[in-house]
């Protein structure tokens, strides 16, 4: 047994290094400060008391140390999945506190044991079903939802919770004279110092800045007191997370599973974009996307045992850990010890801690994931993925985050489906001087064409989604050809798969053209293509006379057969004239 795949902690532990052991304290320090803020801000968006997000940046830090294969990804609470948690449990009605913590931690568990046994069963590949551009674009229209959410606590109004930006707007827009403009104005100040201070060095814990700025306005001024007093955090229990058994109701978990499986690949994604972004910077050790799901697949599930609601690998907090001097997990401990003296002795210097400066926390951090580039870079490079994107942008936007991603998830797959079923279809020739051959669409005057020739490349699979695209596609060519056409040679290069419907397919394509005395040729045909034509009795068919390795052996073959055929032809026409 390697312990070293299993606990990744065995590979850098008994190796570790005491020039590393500066760097760890710093960047352990300097993320355990950025997290007490954060992790308050987020547990806020979560719809849970500030000190769950204390309770979630211990347990699952120690344990992702142990079992993940990144050195430098920093575990923890994070906007996105602090608003999926809030989706998933908003959809329950009349809940009391304890009843939606409960089901925040049981959330936590769902979320780890998913990702647990798609790590087990090396099933990391499903995160590709969400693309780049249904990410994008979801995490765009998540940050307007979250950020505008918060204007709550930063305008000091009662706002009814929802996850729909018109309803948002609407009612910020009717309650415009109930607006307490102390509290708006400290959670300016609060961004501008966040904003300010990242300006002058991104490690800068400005959070906390932030943070210390809005208790001492609160403190000293009192602004917490009066007709327009300031709402603030309040008593944050001054105690470590207890352990506790998740509710394991059957009902909830049925309840609960769909948004749970979305929290877990939507985290990972997130996660292992991030931690691989890190690890191309270092060449000492690499990221293994399966065990990665293991590693926060258990920072989930223990750390649900400890009052924990769902975490995984914070983009700002990663780089922020890599660039204060993280070699290895020790920094990670050193955040989760700093929390824990935090919890037990710090926990009374926040009870005048202004909720506008959450706000503020909340907003620049989730603003700065609008990617507006993206959308730009994508008009001008695929429309495709421009208008998937938007799609998932604006039902996000429109009919509430679930839906949303899910939308754009099933948009892509069908994009996917209906690319595959009408692929790329070129007709090829050979260019001036050489034996190479190309699209005679993007190669125009350089190419020879032949009137008896076609040579047709499928750029896609053969398969039973595409079978009728592909003879109604080889119709038209031939059509097109005329009645000159004596040989079609079918390229597969670009032809990586050929099932049963396929090789159906092929037959008739055989059948059809040579009952119009027309030849059939392949070339480049792959191994495992060949092996299904062998199998599927095609090659018996036509034989392997007529399979070649390149285009140019096809037509040199069938050249020196039409030329013996016109000699033939010749000499037989000679010896009647003779006779």
């Amino acid at each position: 047994m390697n312990l070293k795949k299993i606990f990744p902690i065995f590979d850098w532990l008994p190796n570790y290094k005491k020039e590393w052991l500066k760097g760890d304290v710093g960047a352990g320090l300097t993320v355990g400060v950025m997290l007490i803020p954060q992790g308050m801000a987020y547990a806020s968006i979560a719809g849970l008391p500030p000190v769950y997000g204390l309770y979630a940046s211990i347990i699952p830090l120690l344990i992702y140390a142990i079992f993940g294969t990144s050195r430098q990804l920093a575990i923890g609470p994070v906007a996105m999945v602090s608003l999926l948690t809030a989706t998933a449990i908003g959809s329950f009605q009349g809940l009391s506190i304890e009843q939606y913590i409960s089901y925040a931690i049981l959330l936590a568990f769902l979320v780890g044991a998913i990702q647990f046994l798609l790590g087990l069963f090396r099933l990391g590949f499903l995160v590709n079903f969400l693309s780049h551009p249904v990410v994008s674009g979801f995490t765009s229209a998540a940050a307007l939802i979250i950020g505008l959410s918060q204007l709550k606590s930063l305008l000091g109004i009662n706002i009814p919770r929802s996850h729909h930006i018109n309803e948002i707007l609407m009612n910020a827009i009717d309650k415009f004279d109930e607006i307490n403009w102390i509290s708006f104005t400290i959670g300016v100040v609060g961004i501008l110092i966040i904003l300010g201070l990242k300006k002058i060095s991104k490690s800068l814990p400005s959070q906390l800045f932030a943070v210390i700025f809005g208790i001492l306005a609160v403190t000293l001024l009192e602004l917490n007191q009066g007709e327009n007093a300031v709402k603030i955090v309040g008593d944050i229990p001054a105690s470590l997370p207890s352990f506790g058994i998740p509710n394991m109701d059957l009902n909830l978990i049925n309840s609960l599973f769909v948004m749970a499986l979305t929290i877990a690949l939507v985290s990972f994604m997130e996660s292992i974009a991030v931690a691989k972004a890190i690890q191309s910077k270092h060449r000492d050790y690499k990221v293994l996307p399966n065990q990665e799901l293991i590693g926060l697949g258990l920072a989930n599930i223990v750390g649900s045992f400890f009052q924990s609601y769902p975490t995984t690998g914070g983009f700002s907090r990663t780089a922020v850990n890599d660039q204060a001097g993280a070699k290895s997990g020790i920094a990670a401990i050193i955040s989760a010890t700093l929390i824990v003296i935090t919890l037990l002795f710090l926990t009374p210097y926040f009870y005048n801690l202004p909720k506008a400066i959450l706000a503020s926390v909340i907003m620049v951090a989730v603003f700065g994931l609008i990617d507006y580039k993206e959308v730009i870079h994508l008009w001008k490079s695929n429309k495709t993925d421009f208008f998937l994107l938007l799609i998932t942008f604006f039902a996000t936007l429109t009919i509430g985050i679930e839906k949303g991603i899910g939308l754009g998830v099933i948009v892509s797959l069908v994009t996917v489906i209906l690319k595959t079923t009408r692929p790329h279809v070129a007709v090829l020739a050979n260019i001036h001087g050489t034996h190479f051959y190309r699209n005679v669409v993007r190669f125009g005057d350089d190419v020879i064409l032949k009137e008896d020739i076609l040579i047709v490349r499928f750029d896609a699979q053969l398969y039973f989604a595409n079978t009728t695209f592909f003879k109604d596609k080889l119709e038209e060519l031939t059509i097109e050809k005329g009645k000159k056409l004596k040989l079609i040679i079918i390229d597969g290069e670009s032809m990586n798969n050929l099932d049963s419907s396929g090789v159906h397919a092929l037959k008739e394509v055989i059948d059809l053209y040579h009952s119009k005395g027309i030849d059939i040729a392949f070339s480049g045909m792959i191994g495992p293509v060949r092996d299904a034509m062998r199998k599927g009795g095609l090659i018996d068919k036509i034989s392997f006379e007529n399979c070649f390795m390149s285009i140019q052996e096809a037509v040199d073959n069938y050249e020196g057969q039409r030329d013996n055929k016109v000699v033939v032809k010749k000499f037989n026409k000679f010896i009647k004239q003779s006779n």
